[in-house]
Order: structure tokens, then C-alpha cells, then sequence
């Protein structure tokens, strides 16, 4: 039931920002304009005719108060009195209803007048109305575009909110590379190292073998050789000795 409603809400707002919508306010503006310049219109018009009928029945009275004393006129000349003043009465009846005439026709004319000069201006106006009109919908077509532009560029940003994450980016890579370069540095040492001590080692050995060719040369070297070789000489027969011993002693002890 809820959803519901909300889809009534949902509904509503949108067929209420459809009739706000300004093409078609200003399109019912301008409509509304012109049926009433139009209605104006036909009031002017009808305020014209009747002033046109005022204007008739007032040449008609008037046609008829000079046909009125015209006949007082003649029936004066043939001598009745009576007759011609009984047309007088009826001439001065008309012509009061011709003053109230030329009153009225007055008015009328005037009211016409300030009528058509009102209808030109409303004219003028809706003209004018219109032309703005067509004017607002240009701008509103231009303020929807540059809303639609807004909101394709609202997921757009300039400012530097990554900086950060360089930055704790660039210290760690720093971090990297600074161990990684001391751990080559150390090995760098290891190696160096161990190349000097191979160094080292081969310098010894040439040194050995040149002192040995020295030795050699000076004749140091082949007593120590002689000195070795009766050494072990003497201890085999030392040793040869007691083993004879040892084998004597058994065959004497055997025999008796």
C-alpha cells in the first residue's frame, strides 16, 4: 500500500512539473493572449455597431425634425394654425430625443475610439508577448542543455584528492629501493670480500710456490726432504725390531 501511494506521489510531481513546465505555460500564456484579443475583438465590434445604430437613429431624428417643421411649414402657409403647431409639439418631442441622441452618439464615439486605440495596443502587446515568448523558450532550451552538461560533468574532478595516495605510493617505493640498494650494497661488500680473500689466497699460493723455487735455488729444501725420509727410515726399523721381537719371543715358548 505504501509503494502504492508513493507511485501516486511519484505520479503526481511529475504531471505537476509537466504542467509547470515552461513551453507550456508560455505556450498557454500566449493562447490565453489571443482569445482574449480576440474577444476584445468582438466587443469593439459590437460597441462600433451600436454606435453605427446611434449614429442612424440620430440622422433619422434629425431627418425627421426637418420633416416635421417642413410640414408645420406648409400647413401654415394653408392657414392651419392647429395642424402646424401639432407638428411643432411632435418637432420639439424629436428634437429633444435628438439632443439625447447626439449625447449618447457622443459618448459612444468616444468609447469606440478609446476601445480601438486599447485593442491596437493589446495587439502591439500580444506581438510583443509573443516574440519574448519565443525569446524564453530559447533561453529555456539553453538552461536545459547547460543543467544536462552539469550534471555529465558532475562526476569531473580537478582538484589533487590522489595526492596522498602518490605520495604514500612514492614513500614506499623509496623505502624499497633504499633497502633493495643496501642489501646490494652488502653483497656488493660480501663479494668484494670474498674476491680479496680469493685474491689473497692466490697471492699466497704464488708466494708459496716462489718461495719453494727460492728454497730450491739456495738448496734449502733437500736436507728437510733427507731429514724426513731417515726419520722414516728409522722408525720402520725400530719398528721391524720389535716386531722380530715379538715373533721370537713366541717361538720360544712354543719349543719348550
Amino acid at each position: 500500500m505504501k509503494r502504492f501511494f508513493a507511485w501516486l506521489r511519484a505520479l503526481f510531481g511529475r504531471t505537476m512539473d509537466s504542467l509547470e513546465d515552461p513551453e507550456i505555460m508560455l505556450d498557454q500564456a500566449r493562447r490565453d493572449m489571443q482569445s482574449t484579443l480576440t474577444a476584445n475583438r468582438e466587443k469593439a465590434v459590437q460597441a462600433i455597431t451600436q454606435r453605427n445604430r446611434l449614429q442612424q437613429m440620430l440622422d433619422e431624428a434629425t431627418k425627421k425634425s426637418a420633416q416635421l417643421e417642413a410640414q408645420a411649414s406648409t400647413a401654415l402657409r394653408q392657414g392651419n394654425r392647429e395642424l402646424a403647431k401639432q407638428f411643432l409639439r411632435e418637432k420639439a418631442s424629436n428634437d429633444a430625443t435628438l439632443e439625447t441622441l447626439k449625447t449618447t452618439l457622443a459618448q459612444a464615439a468616444e468609447t469606440v475610439d478609446q476601445v480601438k486605440v486599447a485593442i491596437k495596443r493589446q495587439e502591439e502587446e500580444v506581438k510583443k508577448k509573443a516574440a519574448e515568448a519565443l525569446a524564453l523558450k530559447a533561453q529555456w532550451k539553453q538552461a536545459q542543455i547547460q543543467e544536462s552538461i552539469g550534471k555529465a560533468l558532475e562526476g569531473l574532478t580537478f582538484e589533487n584528492e590522489y595526492e596522498g595516495s602518490f605520495a604514500s605510493a612514492r614513500d614506499k617505493i623509496k623505502d624499497k629501493q633504499a633497502s633493495a640498494n643496501a642489501r646490494n650494497e652488502m653483497m656488493a661488500g660480501s663479494i668484494q670480500g670474498k674476491m680479496m680473500e680469493m685474491e689473497d689466497a692466490t697471492m699466497d699460493y704464488a708466494a708459496e710456490e716462489e718461495l719453494k723455487k727460492l728454497e730450491e735455488k739456495l738448496g734449502l729444501g733437500a736436507p728437510e726432504i733427507q731429514n724426513v725420509a731417515t726419520t722414516s727410515t728409522d722408525d720402520l726399523d725400530a719398528q721391524l725390531d720389535q716386531l722380530e721381537k715379538r715373533l721370537g719371543n713366541s717361538s720360544d715358548g712354543s719349543s719348550s
